[in-house]
């Protein structure tokens, strides 16, 4: 009965990580920015990489650090506020670039893209999935065969995605871009600051009666579950969708989101306007 939760749990992560890094590539490729797609997925396989070792140190030594529950809340934490700086400062990018982005191919600015930038996104995102994935694979919660099928589907979606992606103009193409991009930044802070609390939790730092854990709402055991949930998942992954959020994570969450729409839609009616 662990096998669908483990096939779940692989294509749930893989799909999050993956899918991100399939709409990074396709739209530097429609900039024609393709060389930067070594970047891409150089700091992929580094991800792949550091995921593969540091979750095995830190199934490891997870005993001697709180466990691997609140030791992999910790990682999620960390690794997503990290996760969050470099894709905000991509969104930035965009927004700044994006009103006169056909003009700014034919003049091959477009170099100013930050190849590194684009190695450490794609590195840290990976990263956090995978390491994540590891420990408890490694700690032998999860079938790492069935964890593995679940990877590999998501990967095979992910390449489906891109190469649809293929017949949508530029300018479509940025829009959904850079939408995606904006909804994940604003999930990735909500879901730092809620595994961080759980860690600080688990460590004895903070009440599990506390405040801070009281629920926005709960719909985890319906099919919105975005852990196991039919619609659930892909809101989850698509839209930053969280089941039972605490009120600060969904505050914060969606103050960011909004606040980076509405910073969008700003810079396009000053350009508009000058």
């Amino acid at each position: 009965m662990t096998q669908m939760p483990s096939f779940i749990m692989g294509f749930r992560e893989g799909l999050e990580a993956f899918l991100l890094i399939a709409i990074t590539l396709k739209y530097i490729t429609s900039i024609d920015q393709g060389h930067l797609k070594n970047k891409v997925i150089q700091g992929g396989v580094a991800g792949l990489i550091i995921s593969v070792v540091l979750g095995l140190l830190l199934s490891l030594f997870a005993e001697y650090l709180g466990g691997v529950s609140s030791l992999t809340k910790l990682w999620e934490s960390v690794a997503s506020l990290v996760a969050l700086l470099l894709v905000s400062f991509f969104i930035v990018w965009m927004i700044r670039h994006g009103t006169h982005m056909t003009q700014y191919i034919k003049d091959q600015v477009g170099q100013s893209v930050s190849a590194n930038a684009l190695f450490w996104i794609s590195l840290i995102i990976i990263a956090r999935e995978g390491t994540e994935i590891a420990i408890f694979s490694f700690a032998g919660k999860y079938p790492f065969e069935v964890v593995s099928m679940g990877i590999l589907s998501a990967l095979i979606l992910s390449i489906l995605i891109f190469y649809s992606l293929v017949k949508i103009n530029l300018s479509l193409l940025f829009k959904i871009t850079l939408a995606y991009l904006i909804l994940q930044a604003g999930f990735l802070l909500g879901y730092s600051i809620h595994e961080g609390f759980s860690a600080m939790k688990g460590y004895g730092m903070i009440m599990s009666d506390n405040y801070i854990f009281n629920k926005a709402f709960n719909v985890s055991n319906t099919v919105l579950s975005h852990k196991n949930g039919s619609l659930g998942i892909p809101f989850h992954v698509l839209f930053g969708w969280y089941s039972k959020p605490e009120w600060i994570q969904f505050i914060v969450q969606y103050l960011f989101t909004f606040s980076m729409f509405g910073y969008w839609v700003w810079h396009n009616k000053k350009i508009a306007s000058s």
